[in-house]
């Protein structure tokens, strides 16, 4: 459905995106995972046509974006990161109001607008103004106006920032539902989380995709074995296995120390011999399934 060749922006001599090359395909949900200031917003501005990039190219379902970027807008909706909903206007004038901008007719927005109320749940306060809705009921409200003309796209910057953990799940429920309608959704998000939902991701960081895949298989494409080290002291155990090369990547969570080794075997015999040095006690060592967290904390460190 999205067609991205070696696509890259630059503001002055930051450079956003750089060299950015994937395809989406139809009826599925394309995760762009990243920390602030990777490069995720700029480019779902430039999926959306709002944005024109400084070279490469982009096709909407085998149309160039600029050719034709008119009919592909229609085809598109765009849900920024900050609520961009007017809060002087009710729920049910917001939607009313972005259908008409499709040029939607009033008779298709009324009936639409029960679906929309429908898997939202924000009938009962169609009349509130959007200023006074919660946090996770504006994203709900914006998703509702991006879907008000039935786009084919849906393209979603960081959706759930800042929102809490009931409102999230809601969200992404909605989400898998417009699956089955066809809908083709690319979502940003810094929560790896929320990575683990989409059917493939692509992990980006200074303006660059360096992993692209299912979940699976980039934590499949890691060639190491990751290993859970409990300890009965974790700070002075993670600064001692740091002075050694190999186990720079060494990161304390909790009691718990935990990093990537090529062999569970001797690194676990290498890493009591250090530790033993200095008096400290490992309670444990075991083998474990890394989460995209711990992947992309590795991946990220092997580009640095």
């Amino acid at each position: 459905m999205i067609e991205a060749r070696n696509i890259s922006k630059s503001f002055g001599d930051v450079k956003a995106v750089s060299s950015v090359s994937c395809s989406i395909g139809r009826g599925e949900i394309f995760g762009v995972v990243g920390p602030d200031g990777a490069g995720k917003s700029t480019l779902l501005r430039m999926f959306s046509t709002i944005l024109r990039g400084d070279g490469g190219s982009i096709a909407v379902d085998g149309e160039a974006v600029g050719e034709k970027g008119g009919r592909i807008k229609e085809r598109i909706a765009y849900m920024p990161q900050r609520f961009g909903l007017y809060e002087d206007l009710t729920v049910e004038e917001n939607i009313f109001f972005f259908g008409r901008l499709f040029a939607v007719p009033k008779k298709t927005i009324e009936k639409e607008i029960q679906r929309l109320y429908e898997f939202s749940r924000l009938g009962p306060f169609k009349d509130r103004l959007a200023g006074n809705l919660s946090g996770g009921m504006k994203q709900k409200l914006g998703l509702a106006c991006c879907l008000v003309h039935r786009p084919e796209v849906l393209l979603l910057d960081e959706p759930t920032n800042g929102v809490d953990p009931v409102s999230r799940r809601e969200f992404w429920k909605i989400l898998y539902g417009l699956l089955a309608d066809g809908v083709t959704i690319v979502v940003s998000t810094a929560y790896l989380d929320e990575a683990e939902r989409c059917n493939r991701i692509a992990f980006m960081y200074g303006g660059q995709f360096i992993a692209l895949g299912t979940p699976r298989e980039i934590k499949e494409g890691i060639r190491k074995k990751f290993l859970e080290i409990r300890v009965d002291n974790g700070m002075l155990a993670e600064m001692e296995l740091r002075k050694h090369v190999e186990y720079r990547g060494a990161i304390l969570t909790g009691t718990t120390l935990t990093l990537f080794v090529d062999s569970v075997t001797l690194a676990g015999r290498d890493i009591r011999r250090i530790l033993g040095k200095r008096g400290l006690r490992v309670l444990s060592i075991a083998e474990k399934v890394p989460t995209l967290e711990d992947c992309f904390v590795h991946i990220v460190a092997g580009e640095s």
